[in-house]
């Protein structure tokens, strides 16, 4: 339990200072006073005041707050602050200084792969057989469970994800597949058969298979540092995709709403990536950092997103929108946070409840 409440506020607190910290900066460029910086809601329990601004430490620890100058549109502002103010600066820089919230957390999450993939390389699966599935176009070929794929028509196999690429693209047609077996070279015909399977939503799909599953043999490979900027980048443009797809999915009903966690939950899996060493705990804060980038740009009023839209809107009608709709989209979006707070806290609940009972 210990291990979950200090690793949840480890994770919460390196994605709530980037976040924030992006903010910060950008209203620092532009030249937005800012009055509090601040992790955490509520109460101030400690922090310094430097200049105009004061950096505290708040009582409730699930989110921080970044308070500009003329940050209300209907806010009072003495005339002396009106060239620091918020509301009083052009569009692209109030769109730029909203944007850098979630845009900060991916590039936490880029600097974090960086550094993982820099240090300890690639990991990949093995291209080695665990199982062969009776009758499947592999076992009728004769691979057997720890052969481990070499070649695919001549081209070398050197994981198990290029070798399933190549399954999947080969429409059916046969394949030229050479195994290591024991040391032994061996030269097999297959013919991949179409089958259905479950994706990761839990969605029908036909794709091409040959009937076997990994072995669970991981390696690692060092690259170098331009190397690690093109996988940082790609591994973070997956996640962000699949993080997409899945909010899409939530809203068509594809993907069952009790999937989605909450603050217990994120500490649960934090306590076990901490046990497992810092290297998993550090690459988990870039997972939901990410997320978290994803949901903010969500155009949800309340959110960073919202915020964005507003500005787009007053992009295309060159005017502001006005304080009243402001006010009926911030209540909706609060009420739905709420709900999605709800949500997910019985989700949180039910998983432990049916943990204990089992």
């Amino acid at each position: 339990m210990t291990t979950n409440i200090v690793s949840f506020a480890i994770v919460l607190g390196v994605l709530i200072f980037f976040h924030e910290l992006g903010h910060f900066l950008m209203a620092k460029l532009f030249g937005v006073g800012v009055e509090i910086f601040s992790l955490g809601f509520g109460p101030r329990i400690f922090g310094k005041t430097v200049g105009r601004t004061d950096y505290r430490i708040s009582a409730i620890p699930l989110g921080g707050y970044v308070k500009m100058v003329g940050e209300e549109p209907d806010a009072e502002i003495p005339p002396e602050d009106i060239p620091f103010s918020f509301n009083h600066k052009k569009l692209l820089p109030r769109f730029i200084i909203v944007a850098a919230g979630p845009v900060f957390n991916l590039i936490l999450a880029l600097l974090i792969f960086f550094g993982v993939f820099l240090y300890s390389g690639i990991f990949f699966l093995k291209p080695t057989i665990g199982a062969v599935e009776p009758e499947s176009p592999a076992a009728k070929a004769g691979i057997r469970a720890q052969d481990t794929i070499v070649r695919i028509d001549g081209v070398a196999i050197d994981s198990w994800e290029r070798m399933s690429d190549l399954i999947l693209k080969s429409k059916g047609h046969s394949l030229t597949i050479t195994v290591d077996r024991e040391g032994e070279l061996l030269t097999l015909q297959v013919t991949p058969s179409r089958k259905t399977i479950k994706n990761l939503f839990g969605e029908d799909t036909e794709r091409y298979a040959i009937g076997v599953v990994a072995s669970g043999l991981t390696a690692s490979r060092k690259i170098s540092a331009g190397q690690a900027v093109v996988e940082s980048v790609a591994q973070t443009w997956k996640i962000a995709k699949m993080t997409g797809l899945s909010v899409v999915k939530l809203i068509d009903g594809t993907l069952s709403p009790k999937t989605l966690g909450g603050p217990i939950m994120i500490a649960e899996i934090a306590g076990q990536q901490a046990k497992e060493g810092a290297e998993n705990l550090i690459y988990f804060i870039a997972v939901i950092s990410i997320n978290l980038a994803i949901l903010n740009f969500l155009p949800i009023p309340v959110l960073d997103g919202g915020h964005l839209l507003f500005f787009l809107i007053e992009a295309v009608s060159r005017r502001p929108v006005s304080i009243r709709a402001r006010e009926v989209a911030n209540q909706i979006g609060i009420f739905l946070l709420v709900l999605l707070m709800i949500l997910v806290f019985y989700n949180d609940l039910t998983r432990i409840f049916i943990d204990t009972n089992r």
